[in-house]
């Protein structure tokens, strides 16, 4: 089957902001043009990939599917040429970064700061999200390296090298002083409202097993997305949560929070890099790997 690709990168812009006229705006080209590439294409492809909504297109099943390969298709040619483009101007590439919220603020933020200083050139790209989903991204091939938290499994292809090790301790808000006047086990803390990252993230698998050893049942009373926003809500006396030590200290130090002794002592935890050795990497991306690897 020979189509010509500039096919691909307009049904990608369409399917991207699910909107022809927004597409074809990108695009340098009209409406027309646009809806008559997407009707060649179909027809080509022998399928519908939109249906049209009253606010806007929505893909068929075979557009998801298609979607699913052109995106990553487009993300390496479009990076290919902002790197080509780069080097002829005497400039550097970027790199594609997933990580965690945990891994960002106890790791990577500082090893970017070193390394902007001696490669200001070189532009960075972060996806910020959940272990499951940041790994998802590189086996898709939308990042060139992860950074994630334990505890996580990663397919055979991929590669994972330990950066560094974190510890975390439970703490709450001022009313909760009285906790900290002596050790608790996790079953006289289960009367207390708890405060944690919800379930998908690596966090909560990991405290889900450690209550499970306990023979306690893991429950929630506030799930959060990303480890920055629990700190303001056990600042704010809503609960009591397991946090990095190293993000807790600052607030301790104040009297803005309070440390809880837990009579179980919590398993350290890893930050790793991981990568995908098989897939092609642009040099800057490749460089960095080595930086951090010193």
């Amino acid at each position: 089957m020979d189509i010509n690709f500039e096919y691909y990168k307009i049904f990608y812009y369409v399917a991207k902001y699910k909107n022809i006229t927004k597409a074809a705006g990108v695009l340098k080209s009209n409406q027309p043009n646009v809806t008559r590439v997407i009707k060649l294409l179909e027809s080509q492809l022998n399928c519908a990939l939109f249906i049209r909504e009253p606010r806007g297109l929505k893909l068929t099943e075979e557009g998801k599917r298609l979607y699913e390969h052109v995106e990553v298709a487009c993300h390496h040619l479009f990076n290919a040429e902002a790197e080509l483009s780069s080097l002829g101007e005497g400039l550097g590439g970027t790199i594609e970064i997933g990580v965690t919220e945990t891994a960002l603020h106890l790791y990577l933020m500082d090893k970017i700061c070193e390394f902007k200083k001696s490669y200001p050139e070189i532009k960075i790209k972060i996806r910020n999200n959940t272990t499951p989903e940041v790994i998802d991204d590189l086996n898709g091939g939308k990042t060139d390296i992860a950074f994630i938290t334990n505890p996580f499994s990663v397919s055979e292809k991929l590669t994972s090298r330990k950066m560094t090790e974190f510890h975390e301790i439970l703490v709450g808000g001022s009313i909760y002083e009285e906790l900290a006047e002596s050790r608790k086990t996790l079953k006289e803390l289960c009367s207390y409202p708890l405060i944690g990252l919800g379930n998908g993230t690596a966090t909560y698998e990991l405290y889900k097993a450690v209550f499970s050893e306990a023979k306690i049942d893991y429950e929630l009373d506030m799930e959060v997305a990303t480890a920055n926003l629990m700190l303001p809500l056990i600042q704010n006396d809503l609960g009591i949560g397991f946090v990095p030590e190293a993000l807790a200290e600052p607030l301790l130090e104040k009297k803005e929070l309070v440390q809880i002794d837990v009579d179980m002592k919590m398993p350290p935890r890893d930050i790793q890099m991981v990568w995908d050795k098989g897939v092609g990497k642009s040099w800057a991306a490749e460089l960095f790997i080595k930086y951090l690897e010193k």
